[in-house]
């Protein structure tokens, strides 16, 4: 098979497509042959040696895609060769052939295509937690969304807008906030005075949930939280955020919480039954994502590049 590889940590210009052996599966596993492969900033960051990072160099990148089994696991009648599947939490996802956990894989249904599962499996099942795990959204609510024109940004909106929420999106550009606009949010503002336009937008009273996914913005978010109000701190695209004071978040009744996906797929039956969830979504029409870009897996250095600009606008997917 061919993969997308790397040797040594650094720019997109350390990838290389390189053949490598087959992965064997053992027992317990299924070889998937990939169609679609989600490129996520995590990622990134394991190229650039800041992440955690399963095996040694030649390393392989991607946790997420979509494909079809090659080679069922011996004595497993859930999943036999040709069946459509997709995961989003195995690694070595950059390749022509991977292999797959049976409890990790989720069947995808007739209408869900290759690109549609490696396109929202990742970001949409983190979506998904964040309004029911993280912090259970009411009709009425009022919520800020960073990064808002990213790939969990824009599904994040959209599942806001079907439980009733009112959303404010925050995104870098006017590009990015016409498309958070277009996902359905009820306002769209730049970082600049981000917080005056949350509290003007809001009469003063501040938003009932912040979804932080930036990091640096952390202090901020809190401050944009109405009192009693939620944080949900998630991620941290532009670094760690600062230390957080546990005295303001008593002087505010605050609320500041973190969340990730993997504390939340704990067992095969919640992954895909979590996911059935979402696909009912899309296919209902409730739920439309967004693919900014595709890129052939051979062309992965310029799908990193492309990332790394910061001008994605929904999803950057990896075709194979």
């Amino acid at each position: 098979m061919h993969a997308l590889i790397f040797e040594k940590f650094g720019d997109p210009d350390v990838l290389q497509w390189r053949e490598q052996p087959d992965p064997i599966p053992a027992a317990g596993q299924a070889l998937v042959r990939m169609h679609g492969i989600g490129l996520n900033f995590a990622d990134v960051y394991r190229r650039n040696g800041n992440y955690h990072l399963s095996g040694s160099a030649p390393w392989i990148l991607g946790y997420e895609g979509a494909g079809v089994i090659e080679r069922s696991a011996e004595g497993d009648p859930l999943f036999p060769v040709g069946t459509r599947v997709g995961f989003a939490d195995m690694p070595y996802a950059n390749a022509e052939l991977v292999v797959v956990d049976l409890d990790k894989l989720i069947p995808l249904p007739d209408d869900i295509s290759f690109d549609t599962a490696a396109a929202v499996l990742l970001q949409g099942l983190t979506a998904q937690y964040l309004i029911t795990d993280s912090y259970q959204v009411r009709g009425g609510d009022v919520a800020v969304v960073h990064a808002a024109a990213g790939g969990v940004g824009q599904l994040l909106v959209q599942m806001l807008k079907t439980l009733g929420a009112t959303v404010i999106g925050v995104a870098s550009s006017a590009t990015k906030r016409t498309a958070v606009l277009s996902a359905g949010a009820d306002a769209a503002v730049g970082y600049e005075e981000w917080i005056a336009e949350v509290r003007r937008l809001t009469g003063d009273r501040g938003a009932d949930v912040v979804y932080d996914s930036v990091g640096k913005t952390l202090g901020d978010s809190l401050a944009a939280a109405r009192i009693g109000g939620t944080v949900v701190f998630y991620g941290m695209a532009a670094g760690d955020p600062d230390p957080v004071d546990p005295r303001l978040l008593m002087d505010r009744s605050l609320t500041l919480t973190g969340g990730d996906l993997w504390n939340v797929l704990t067992s095969a039956t919640i992954r895909r039954e979590r996911a059935s969830t979402l696909f009912a979504q899309i296919s209902a029409g409730q739920l439309l994502p967004n693919i900014a870009a595709r890129f052939a897996l051979k062309d992965g250095a310029r799908a990193h590049a492309y990332l790394e600009s910061r001008e994605a606008v929904g999803k950057v997917l990896l075709t194979v």
